[in-house]
């Protein structure tokens, strides 16, 4: 009796965990088709009304530029030394001495230029820009600012969601090059406190050899797309769907996992794209 219990038990406890790992894929699934239509709407709306009251949104493009790159660039520079001098420094002074300085200038592309640098910058713009649009844009839907722009004919997508996608997408890109220069220079300077015989020359001359035109167009791309997919998702969350003031949290929380996961996704992506090209 005792037996047949433990299995109508394992059974039920089978049945819920399918059921909920199939609600929970068809969730994922809505999802993505949800996200995929907005990112659509947003790409139809950039490319067919940039210049569609342009006094008025590009001043908005700015506005972006400046809350998501100017403002982080402190923050960024300081982790870029931080990066510089406790890795790549550190990189550096045991391929050196361990002799394999030849290989100096791969491993740093492969490291900073390719993965670390974007990943870790479009991670700190989300944290700073990517919640603050959220709250910003999830707080005028719940007290209704939305639905009154709505009402006097204003497009929201062109107004409230472009700019913050092309401000993001600038913002990004130009904190993760930002990022680059000053993590490769702090790791030469960690190097040569150290007494690592290798000179600014050769050390800049490897990274060099190492570069690759493509290394440079699928870090632009790169960077550019982790921008928007921040921008999007954090949008979408905060306009989407009809919220009150006290959803707001929850909708943030769920804006920030979400981004990195697209950002972890779409990184797995550019790291196929690396091996192709």
């Amino acid at each position: 009796m005792r037996g047949v219990m433990m299995v109508a038990a394992k059974k039920t406890i089978w049945n819920l965990y399918r059921e909920t790992t199939g609600n929970r894929i068809i969730r994922a699934v809505d999802l993505l088709r949800e996200l995929g239509a907005f990112a659509i709407i947003t790409i139809g709306v950039t490319i067919t009304k940039f210049n569609v009251a342009s006094r008025v949104v590009h001043p908005l493009i700015y506005e972006q530029v400046w809350r998501a790159g100017v403002r982080l660039f402190a923050m960024v520079a300081f982790i870029a030394m931080a990066l510089g001098l406790v890795i790549v420094g550190q990189t550096v002074s045991l391929l050196t001495r361990m002799g394999a300085q030849e290989y100096i200038g791969t491993v740093m592309v492969t490291v900073v230029m390719r993965e670390l640098g974007p990943l870790l910058t479009a991670l700190l713009v989300l944290a700073r820009a990517g919640t603050a649009n959220v709250v910003e844009l999830g707080t005028a839907r719940a007290m209704g600012e939305v639905e009154a722009l709505e009402s006097l004919g204003i497009d929201t997508v062109h107004y409230l969601v472009m700019p913050r996608v092309i401000g993001l997408a600038v913002s990004v890109f130009c904190l993760a090059t930002y990022l680059m220069v000053i993590t490769f220079g702090c790791g030469w300077l960690f190097a040569f406190v150290q007494d690592v015989p290798l000179t600014l020359g050769d050390y800049f001359g490897q990274l060099g050899k190492a570069m690759r035109w493509q290394d440079f167009l699928l870090f632009a791309v790169k960077t550019g797309l982790f921008g928007c997919i921040i921008a999007v998702v954090s949008c979408y969350h905060g306009l989407a769907r009809p919220l009150k003031v006290e959803d707001v949290s929850g909708v943030t929380t769920r804006a920030v996992v979400e981004s990195v996961i697209g950002c972890v996704l779409f990184d797995a992506v550019f790291i196929l794209a690396y091996l192709f090209v």
